[in-house]
């Protein structure tokens, strides 16, 4: 097949261009710049599906550049968990969380199998895609509000983080088990479903293993050497190539690029110096993290668009409901009201996890996620990522957080 690479390197470069002023426009209006790629990327469908403008080896290249994007987000949300931290806070953040990942996943079976009447499989998935958070979107609030280092924001934090782990790891375990689910049912089923989950918890165990004993004996050397080359080397492109071959080995090994590069983030978020220097990490992940969210866009069948308005506001609905509720409500019981409003309100967003969830399904075929559940999923994300973070700054307008009023 035929590649004009003028044409798409046109088009790339222009896309690059494109993103940093939507990201800077869209943020002078307090809205997520993940909606504007998502928007650029149906837009790009729609063109396509009218013109042909890009050719089927043009489309591989463009989902590699969003298979990049995968790695860098999911390798950010790893290289930003502090699991050190996190097990000092883990008493109290898992009560919040426990009921957190149980009610937003029973929330979002019920929406999907019982109010829309999807297939059951796609009901565990779109399930699982609602037990996952962005709590990135409602940071940015909290962190203009000075109210990260006061109690609710640290709880905040560390159920977030407890969110993110649990979400990659049940999706993993989705994907392991998706082959068996789609069967009839039975015991020669079962039986295999109770092999697959066994092999898949020790491949994950021996994965994280290997990872721990990088973590803990070869990656402080390792960079300190590259660190010492002369002349001096630049130390986060090391970080950002490993990161790379660990994501690779995941999917090599079965689980997927997403695993890997969350793992590969742990990695090196143990090494202080290495997350100090987070911020040189910043223009790898401004270029390519982008690209996942068009490539989500331009998933979007837009014949499909109009069946999906109505599934969409179903699931919108309920995925405001089941983060308030399943967070709100123990936070409420542990802190009060306001803490309970601020915190699940702040939960409410679902984007990359949730979207690499859906994503994922949709790359089975419609038997796992039709197009309209995927589209649907799509305003889901665009929804809650622009009403949640505005009605979070009028919580924390009318409940000012600060370090000095530490909860005890």
């Amino acid at each position: 097949m035929h590649l004009d690479y003028t044409l798409i390197i046109i088009m790339i470069g222009t896309l690059i261009v494109l993103n940093m002023l939507i990201k800077s426009w869209l943020e002078q209006i307090r809205v997520p710049s993940l909606v504007g790629f998502l928007l650029i990327g149906v837009f790009i469908r729609f063109f396509e599906d009218q013109y042909g403008i890009i050719s089927p080896a043009g489309n591989e290249i463009f989902e590699l550049f969003a298979k990049i994007g995968l790695i860098t987000l999911l390798f950010r949300v790893g290289l930003e968990s502090d699991l050190q931290g996190l097990l000092k806070q883990l008493r109290s953040a898992s009560l919040v969380w426990i009921g957190d990942v149980v009610l937003s996943g029973l929330f979002g079976f019920i929406a999907a199998y019982y109010v829309l009447g999807v297939p059951w499989v796609t009901g565990i998935i779109v399930a699982t895609a609602f037990t996952a958070t962005s709590v990135g979107i409602s940071v940015a609030v909290w962190e203009e509000a000075n109210a990260l280092n006061a109690p609710n924001g640290e709880l905040l934090i560390d159920i977030a983080e407890l969110d993110d782990i649990s979400a990659v790891v049940l999706m993993a375990l989705l994907f392991a088990l998706l082959p068996h689910l789609s069967q009839d049912t039975g015991s020669g089923v079962y039986l295999l479903m109770g092999k697959t989950v066994g092999i898949f918890l020790l491949k994950i165990f021996g994965f994280g293993l290997l990872c721990f004993l990088f973590s803990r004996f070869v990656e402080k050397p390792m960079t300190t050497y590259f660190k010492n080359l002369e002349p001096p080397s630049d130390f986060i492109l090391v970080v950002v190539g490993i990161g790379f071959v660990i994501a690779a080995l995941a999917a090599w090994m079965a689980f997927s690029l997403a695993i890997g590069a969350f793992f590969a983030g742990l990695v090196f978020s143990r090494d202080e110096e290495a997350v100090k220097r987070e911020g040189s990490f910043m223009p790898l992940y401004e270029l390519f993290s982008p690209f996942f969210f068009i490539g989500i866009g331009m998933h979007v069948d837009p014949a499909a668009l109009g069946s999906a308005l109505k599934p969409g506001a179903v699931l919108a609905a309920v995925a405001f409901a089941a983060k308030i509720m399943a967070d709100g409500l123990p936070v409420w019981v542990m802190r009060g009201l306001s803490s309970a409003l601020l915190i699940g309100m702040s939960m409410v967003p679902r984007a990359e996890i949730a979207m690499v969830i859906m994503q994922r399904g949709l790359n089975k075929g419609a038997w796992a996620v039709p197009p309209e559940i995927f589209n649907a999923m799509v305003m889901v994300t665009i929804l809650t990522c622009i009403l949640a973070p505005l009605i979070v700054q009028l919580l924390l307008n009318r409940w000012p957080q600060t370090e000095e009023a530490r909860w005890r």
